[in-house]
């Protein structure tokens, strides 16, 4: 019985162990089932992330051109080489590695001795990352990929490429804010300038993929040689910037700032007609070393109180709104006039006595301007500033760049609005605006009345293919009328003959403009940190203007007493207007070609006669013009030795000798 009862425990052990380990089978299934089918999909990709991984390549930017199809900006490729010591077979390596070395050393300067020892240590060594070389060149990645045993790719051979994309400005510092860039800042923003970063998404093409397999050391090296995914490079921008004209207007800015040793200022060279910015340079003095660099675009971004250049604004809305007339006499009191206790004062000490309005602008004159403005707008000044509203000159301009400068205009009734707020506007004060700005209304003038938006870039292109033009935007199809737009001409072509702008004159060149000095930050800290704004702007040539030009300067010396704007700003206007137009290059046209002139004609028969009389004798050279002489020699297969310049004085063989061909001649001239 007791052996019943223990063959029964017995069995229930065994079933229960074979329980168990069905149990333990079924959730073996259940798990490799579970990491087969269902989390199998996330395994795979983790293994594959590991060893295997997708990496971007870089599209190439388009290319930055000027207007004359220099080149601004242009990416350039960049390459490293690495060698995969274990790629090649042993009998490959050993075959090569000799002619490899000599490559090597040919090409990167060491002894082959020492190419080929690092060679072998990376193969004892299992090295399958071993560095080459970089910085390379297309030209010297392809002379790379020729040498021995590289010439086998990357599994073969075990040559690996890397490339990279380095940004290169031809012209150097040159109108550099304004061609700009486009960079990844540390934290992963993306910060863009000018032209470059303005039209960032036609430039920056489309990335390119490319798979790389993880080896030693946590480094990765390309799986095949062909990419997954080809990179499009981006398209080519067009700007409107004449290198020709650039490069006038930055050395002429400099040449003045360094001069005045004024803390920075900018320039730009519009085209009246078109909105074309032929130039704009912008330069700010750097403490330390005393240098001036293009840091910030001031021509775009920077808004300020433009002084006297504004009271064009004045003379538009007088005329238009037929308050008076230029022939209207104002009293300029001495030079002073006061508004609420608060003093106008013109430059001229003294005043300049009873003057019309047309001859108060043309000296700049503050008191007969703002007592203009002031007499026929007090009762109404939202009429005053409602036309500068409608000349643009309280928007910006919307440019295509970031960081533009908001014009500041003053409204009745508004925060910003005062008693003086009118009279002070007359000269520029109380207001902001951008030179930009200033100049496109300076140009609707030049333009006959028709203002149209500064552009930059004219066309975006794919080869010779145009993806899209950017053709004139007008901004204001008429700002007044053609009787006022004639006035102001006159008046400011005046400007530069017998008023403020008269040093500029030149009979022999016309221009107009207008100066303008404005003091800043006349507020702050009791007056201390008073500095002047001197500027010029204007257009060339006066009676058929084809450019328009700004020039401010900030902070010129004042030790002289020479910090005006005809003074500062007007000599960088003048010189790039005289050098525009006197030093661009000419393509005159050559009539008659077929002409024939009848001495040259007489010359080259006694030539022709002489050459056939004399083809194997040595004929009498003396007197003859020593280019004639050196011709006809050469023609007769004698090889020449020439001493001295002018005619033929004498010759080294007697007339008659008998010649041999490539007998030397020497010939002496005088």
């Amino acid at each position: 019985m007791a052996g019943v009862n223990n063959d029964k425990a017995l069995s229930y052990r065994t079933y229960l162990t074979a329980l168990v380990f069905f149990l333990m089978a079924i959730a073996i299934v259940v798990k490799l089932t579970n990491i087969q089918w269902v989390e199998g999909p996330y395994y795979r990709k983790l293994a594959k992330e590991r060893s295997v991984k997708t990496f971007v390549i870089p599209a190439n930017k388009g290319n930055i051109y000027s207007a004359d199809g220099s080149l601004l900006a242009t990416s350039i490729p960049n390459y490293t080489i690495r060698f995969d010591a274990m790629a090649p077979k042993l009998e490959d390596f050993e075959a090569h590695v000799p002619d490899l070395a000599q490559a090597l050393s040919k090409m990167l300067g060491k002894p082959a001795s020492h190419y080929q020892d690092m060679l072998r240590k990376a193969r004892a060594n299992k090295n399958r990352y071993l560095f080459i070389a970089d910085d390379l060149t297309y030209t010297q990645y392809m002379d790379f990929k020729a040498m021995p045993l590289f010439n086998k790719g990357a599994y073969k051979g075990g040559m690996i490429v890397e490339q990279h994309t380095v940004r290169e400005h031809p012209i150097g510092k040159v109108a550099e804010r304004t061609i700009g860039y486009e960079r990844v800042l540390d934290d992963g923003t993306v910060k863009r300038i000018g032209i470059e970063g303005a039209f960032s998404k036609y430039l920056r093409g489309e990335d390119g993929k490319i798979l790389k397999q993880k080896i030693a050391k946590g480094q990765w090296k390309p799986i095949r040689d062909e990419n997954e995914k080809e990179p499009r490079d981006g398209y080519d921008v067009i700007s409107t910037i004449d290198v020709f004209i650039q490069d006038i207007a930055h050395h002429a800015l400099l040449k003045q700032l360094e001069e005045y040793g004024a803390e920075h200022g900018c320039v730009v060279v519009m085209e009246t007609k078109t909105g074309y910015v032929r130039a704009i340079s912008n330069l700010g003095r750097d403490e330390k070393s005393g240098n001036y660099y293009e840091t910030i675009n001031y021509a775009v971004a920077e808004s300020h109180e433009p002084g006297s250049t504004f009271k064009l604004v004045d003379m538009i809305a007088l005329l238009e709104d037929k308050k008076v007339d230029t022939s209207a006499v104002y009293n300029t009191n001495g030079g002073v006039i006061t508004y609420r206790g608060k003093k106008v004062r013109d430059s001229h000490e003294g005043g300049y006595g009873s003057i019309s309005l047309a001859r108060g602008f043309e000296v700049s004159s503050n008191t007969v301007l703002v007592q203009a403005v002031y007499e026929n707008y007090k009762g109404n000044p939202k009429q005053f500033v409602d036309r500068i509203d409608r000349m643009g000159l309280n928007k910006p301009l919307g440019l295509p760049f970031k960081g533009e400068g908001v014009p500041f205009i003053p409204q009745p009734g508004e925060k910003g609005w005062s008693a003086i707020a009118l009279p002070w506007m007359a000269f520029g004060y109380g207001v902001s605006v951008t030179p930009l700005q200033t100049l496109t209304l300076y140009n609707a003038i030049a333009n006959n009345g028709e203002m149209v938006k500064p552009l930059f870039v004219s066309e975006i292109k794919e080869w010779n293919n145009t993806i899209k033009k950017y053709n004139k935007e007008v901004i204001n199809r008429r700002i007044c009328s053609p009787e006022t737009i004639k006035k102001l001409k006159a008046i400011m072509e005046n400007v530069v003959k017998r008023g403020t702008g008269s040093k500029l004159y030149s009979k022999d060149f016309s221009m107009a403009g207008k100066t303008g000095t404005a003091q800043a930050n006349y507020a702050k800290n009791g007056g201390n940190e008073k500095h002047y704004i001197s500027s010029f702007v204007g257009f060339f040539p006066a009676d058929k203007p084809k450019y328009s030009c700004i020039v401010v300067v900030h902070k010129p010396n004042t030790s002289n007493n020479n910090y005006y704007g005809a003074d500062v700003a007007g000599p960088v206007f003048k010189r790039i207007a005289q050098k525009i137009f006197t030093d661009a290059p000419a393509m005159n046209k050559v009539h008659n070609v077929d002409a024939k002139i009848a001495r040259q004609e007489q010359q080259y028969n006694a030539y022709y006669q002489k050459l056939q009389k004399t083809k194997n004798t040595m004929p009498n050279l003396k007197g003859m013009p020593g280019m004639d002489a050196i011709a006809l020699l050469e023609n007769m297969g004698m090889k020449v030795k020439v001493k001295g310049i002018g005619k033929v004085k004498s010759q080294s063989l007697r007339p008659g000798e008998i010649l041999r061909k490539n007998t030397p001649i020497t010939l002496e001239l005088s």
